[in-house]
């Protein structure tokens, strides 16, 4: 097993290469109350017999974003209440980054906050959506526009879980781990250079080494700036457009696969404005397509998601600001941007 501490508004852990069922015996056994929140599509897999001296109550929520919704966590308060769920007990996520982004947001509103626990079963929720303490559930009119910052007790990362992804989730949460590598950890590059998603899936050490590196990215600029005030900005690489794009197409595609988009989306915009090499530019274009992802979207798409960048959390009053690279590992924001020069270079992306 590999730990990777987080130093948040605590300090937690990151566990990866556990057996989940035992880790959760083990952190819950002094509690007298455990919620497990899971989506539909995980109902034959995480049912167990907990033989323990909690007391485990089981809620099922719809698969995906689906289930990221005011109705959603309003069923779950009053589930909590009917329990009797007080303080001194415990929620668990397990899935996919839609089902930690809603467990932790119910635990930060149920007594304005009680303890939490991550089981990611998806390579974005490993690496991404369950590490750093960002909760929430969406708006109508964004992604993730209402939440809190409420870290896990504990984030337990079981392998066994990735055999069980079909190649497109897989593949979806791989572009979280290229961002990380873009921004901060040029050695994931060079791992993934060469290889296909078919070699990648079939080497479990080098998945899981990218999974490691990926989460030591992610605590690193977690542990320099918690809420997000300027420096954990770049985790959001990909994200202004990436998030546009989830929203315009009704969440057809996947998290990942939109950011995949958007990575090439930002990275036009600092060649564009010659701060990044045709070659890094190029090296996006080839790592995301090696792995099956999209690095395109509907040219027709630009007067509908103009608008919506203006949702994105990083813009301040009128003014959107990108997070872009001008070498790897090296970010910086762009916050002059105009209409003309951001359509211009979504024509070079667009399909």
């Amino acid at each position: 097993m590999t730990t990777i501490q987080v130093n948040a508004e605590h300090t937690y852990n990151v566990v990866i290469g556990c057996e989940w069922k035992s880790e959760l015996l083990a952190l819950t056994k002094n509690r007298s109350r455990v919620a497990v929140i899971y989506s539909t599509a995980m109902r034959e897999m995480i049912r167990f017999d907990a033989n323990a001296e909690a007391e485990f109550h089981f809620f099922e929520v719809s698969d995906g974003e689906s289930a990221k919704n005011v109705s959603t966590l309003s069923s779950l308060w009053n589930w909590l209440g009917a329990a009797g769920f007080t303080r001194s007990d415990v929620i668990v996520g397990i899935g996919g980054g839609a089902i930690t982004d809603l467990s932790g947001f119910a635990a930060a509103t149920w007594l304005r906050g009680i303890d939490w626990i991550a089981i990611p079963t998806s390579v974005a929720g490993m690496v991404d959506a369950s590490v750093g303490g960002k909760t929430g559930i969406n708006s109508d009119y964004g992604k993730n526009l209402i939440g809190a910052f409420h870290s896990p007790i504990s984030v337990l990362i079981d392998l066994d879980w990735l055999p069980t992804l079909s190649d497109r989730d897989f593949s979806a949460g791989m572009a979280e781990v290229i961002k990380s590598g873009f921004i901060k950890d040029g050695e994931i590059l060079t791992t993934l250079a060469g290889n296909s998603l078919t070699t990648l899936r079939s080497n479990l050490s080098m998945v899981s080494n990218l999974i490691a590196r990926s989460v030591h990215v992610k605590a690193d600029v977690v542990g320099e700036d918690f809420k997000e005030s300027f420096a954990r900005e770049v985790l959001n690489y990909g994200h202004t457009l990436g998030h546009a794009i989830e929203i315009h197409s009704h969440y057809s595609l996947r998290h990942g696969e939109a950011v995949s988009i958007g990575l090439v989306y930002a990275a036009e915009l600092a060649h564009a404005r010659g701060l990044l090499s045709e070659q890094t530019l190029n090296q996006h274009r080839e790592l995301l397509t090696a792995l099956m992802l999209p690095i395109s979207y509907d040219a027709s798409a630009w007067p509908a998601l103009w608008p919506l960048l203006a949702l994105d959390k990083k813009t301040r009053g009128a003014q959107l600001r990108f997070v872009v690279i001008d070498a790897i590992g090296s970010t910086l924001r762009l916050e002059d941007l105009n209409e003309s020069e951001l359509r211009s270079a979504y024509e070079r992306i667009s399909a």
